[in-house]
Formats: structure tokens, C-alpha cells, sequence
């Protein structure tokens, strides 16, 4: 889905115009406008600047903007208007009339020196207003939380106005459903939908029933609102059974193609994973590994010598026995002995890798990695091309019409 430079202008202008902004240039290109308090709140991000507005009650300055749709074309016509301008300019030097430029410090020492950019709220910001921008995307976002929910009245005539007795309002609640019929297909639907809070009478093409009135947010003068027989969830429940009922009657030759092509995707990936994952893979043999592991602890004690006996702990002497003290002889070649063989189980006592192991584990790891991307293309596939039907309710409002 695209949009051509006229539809976004026709829009932009649209909700410009009913957010009461004012409009001070406009072509078949471009647009400039000064934003109305509640359009800058919407589209400036300023909150801190109205939020000391709204505190100080200090007059509001909105920014002004030039929203260019067709860049092309607007720059052809600044080109066009610039060389009509120099056209009829005359030549510099030959205009008696002209003003002298003005004698400043600043001149004396620098020559003339431009002018600077225009800050300030004067100022006219300039944007490419075009299919896929940031800013119009702002302005879909913002139109759609504006108008998410409305409450028009609509004006009664000026004879009216002067009538004895008041004219009364039937209260109608109106919704707007978008169905969207998706598979690796789409195709969306809108469905302007109204019931009356009165007689409970629905009303399919409701969209058409407002465009013969005149609507405003204002009750008029001379009118009176009926109460509501019907509540709001009642009659929420009535248009959503009612639209339930009409998406039932129609063909759904399409889901059942699209089955048939998800059950065509699913075979291919079903015959490319069950081959891939028929190879043989050798496995890990984990009785073999402990039994080495064994072999290697064995053999490391072995090799360490016998182990030392635990001698008994010798009892305290008592004051009255003799204890003759004997010098100890020097031990230090039974010492070294004992590292250098304590050194040499430890290294024999690790266990030596077996590449045809390492091998057989890394092939069980890339078997479940298989097998977990087979299940996600198989999820990919039911998510793209299964057929559902999905309702949503993009806008709604109270419309008391006569």
C-alpha cells in the first residue's frame, strides 16, 4: 500500500483544517501553516514549553511549518521564481533609490556583514512531507489518537433556533471495524458500523448516513438529548455479533488454498529436514569413557608408590617420665624424591581426549541444532501462510443525529 503525493496532501490538509490551523501559503507541492495550539501539542513535542503556558497563563506562540509533498516540483518552482526574480531585478548599482547599506561598527572593521538566520517563534521550519516520512507518520499516529472516539452533535436548522419546542437527539453509537483476511496474502476491510441507543436498529454503512449532516462537538441551542435505552457494552456486544454473522456468510475459497499451499511449504521442509536428519551420526559411548577414567586412576596410584601407613597418635608425656630428645637427621633427598613422583602421577592422572569422542559430541550437538532450526522454519511456515481473519475496532463515537 502506497499513497501518491495528492493523497497525502488531501490528508495533511484535512487534519490541519480540523484542528482549526492556519493557513497561510499553499500550492500543488507545498502547504505552509501555523499550527493551532492543540496541533502543536500534537506534533512539536514541546511539553515542557505548554506545561509553563498552562502554569504562568503566558500567551501561546505556536511554530509554523512549510510541509513540502512533492519535492521535485517545489524545488522546479523556487528555480522558476528565483530566475523570474532576477529577471526583473535591475543590475546592481542602477537603482538611484536603493538604500545604502547601513554604517555599523561591526562593518568598519568586517565589511558588511549578513544577515543572520531567523530564530525565535517566528520562524518557518520547512519538511518533506512524503509517503513513509517520520512526520507523516506523526501525524497518522496523532489524527488516530485524536479521533479514536468522538461525540458529534448534529446542527439543526435556523428555524430551529427560533422554534417553541425543543428538537430532540436519537443517540447512535458508532464503530468502525477494520478485518483483515491474512495468509501469506492480505487484504483489509473497513466496516463503518451503527446501532441506535434507542430501538437498537443497526445500520451497516453508517459512514454514509453522516455525510448528509452537519456534525460539531457542540450541543445547539433548542435541542434536547434522548436518554439511552441500550447501554454501551449491550450494544458494543450487538455490532460485533452482527459483523461476526456477515464475515460468516462469505467465501472462504482462499483460506482453503492457502492451506493446500501451507501443506505444500511444510512437505518441502519436511522432506529437506527428514534427509538431512537420517544421516547417521555416530553416538558417544559414555560406559567406554568411565572405564578409561578408571583405568587412568588406577594407574596413577599405582605409580605414586604405596600409600604412607597412619602412625597412631602418641600420648602426652607425663611430668615424671623421662623424654630423651634425639637429633633429627636431614631428609631433604627423601623430599625432593617425593615431589618429583607426586609431579609425575598428576600429569599421568589426567585423562588423555579421544578424538573420535570430541568427534561424536560435536555431531550430537549439530543434530539438536538441526532439529531445532527444523522446528522453527516449521513455525515460520504455520505463522506465514496459516489463513486467519482478525477484527479490530479503530475508532468509535456518539453521534446524536435528529
Amino acid at each position: 500500500m502506497t499513497m501518491s503525493p495528492h493523497e497525502v496532501q488531501a490528508y495533511v490538509l484535512t487534519y490541519l483544517e480540523t484542528l482549526d490551523c492556519q493557513i497561510m501559503e499553499r500550492s500543488p507541492a507545498h502547504v505552509t501553516v501555523k499550527l493551532s495550539p492543540e496541533a502543536d501539542k500534537a506534533l512539536t513535542n514541546r511539553p515542557y514549553y505548554w506545561g509553563f503556558v498552562e502554569r504562568t497563563g503566558a500567551p501561546a506562540e505556536t511554530m509554523s511549518f512549510t510541509f513540502v509533498f512533492d519535492p521535485d516540483a517545489h524545488q522546479q518552482a523556487l528555480e522558476a521564481a528565483e530566475a523570474k526574480t532576477a529577471q526583473s531585478a535591475p543590475p546592481a548599482g542602477t537603482n538611484p533609490g536603493a538604500e545604502a547599506p547601513k554604517d555599523t561598527i561591526l562593518g568598519r572593521y568586517f565589511g558588511i556583514v549578513p544577515s543572520l538566520p531567523q530564530l525565535g517563534p517566528g520562524r518557518i521550519l520547512k519538511e518533506d512531507v512524503v509517503y513513509g516520512s517520520r512526520r507523516l507518520q506523526q501525524i497518522f499516529n496523532a489524527a488516530r489518537e485524536g479521533g479514536e472516539y468522538v461525540n458529534l452533535f448534529e446542527q439543526a436548522a435556523k428555524r430551529q433556533l427560533r422554534a417553541t419546542a425543543p428538537a430532540v437527539y436519537e443517540p447512535w453509537l458508532g464503530v468502525c471495524f477494520k478485518v483483515e483476511f491474512a495468509c501469506d496474502l492480505k487484504r483489509e476491510e473497513l466496516h463503518f458500523i451503527g446501532i441506535s441507543l434507542r430501538t437498537g436498529e443497526i445500520v451497516e454503512k453508517f459512514g454514509s448516513k453522516l455525510n448528509k449532516r452537519d456534525l460539531s462537538p457542540r450541543l445547539a441551542e433548542n435541542m434536547h438529548v434522548q436518554t439511552a435505552k441500550v447501554s454501551l457494552a449491550d450494544a458494543g456486544a450487538a455490532l460485533e455479533f452482527h459483523l461476526t454473522n456477515r464475515l460468516l456468510e462469505l467465501d472462504y475459497s482462499w483460506a482453503e488454498k492457502a492451506k493446500e499451499r501451507l501443506d505444500l511449504e511444510l512437505a518441502v521442509v519436511d522432506t529437506y529436514y527428514e534427509a538431512v536428519l537420517r544421516e547417521d551420526t555416530p553416538e558417544v559411548d559414555v560406559d567406554t569413557l568411565s572405564d578409561s577414567s578408571r583405568e587412568v586412576n588406577a594407574s596413577g596410584k599405582d605409580q605414586a608408590g604405596p600409600s604412607t601407613p597412619i602412625q597412631p597418635a602418641r600420648s602426652k608425656p607425663s611430668r615424671n617420665q623421662n623424654v630423651h630428645l634425639q637429633p633429627i637427621e636431614p631428609t631433604g633427598v627423601m623430599i625432593g624424591s617425593d615431589v618429583e613422583l607426586a609431579a609425575e602421577s598428576a600429569v599421568q592422572a589426567e585423562p588423555e581426549t579421544d578424538p573420535e569422542q570430541d568427534k561424536a559430541r560435536q555431531a550430537v550437538m549439530d543434530r539438536e541444532a538441526m532439529k531445532l532450526q527444523y522446528e522453527t522454519r516449521r513455525t515460520e511456515m504455520i505463522w506465514q501462510y496459516e489463513p486467519k481473519v482478525k477484527v479490530t475496532a479503530i475508532s468509535s463515537g456518539m453521534f446524536h443525529l435528529r
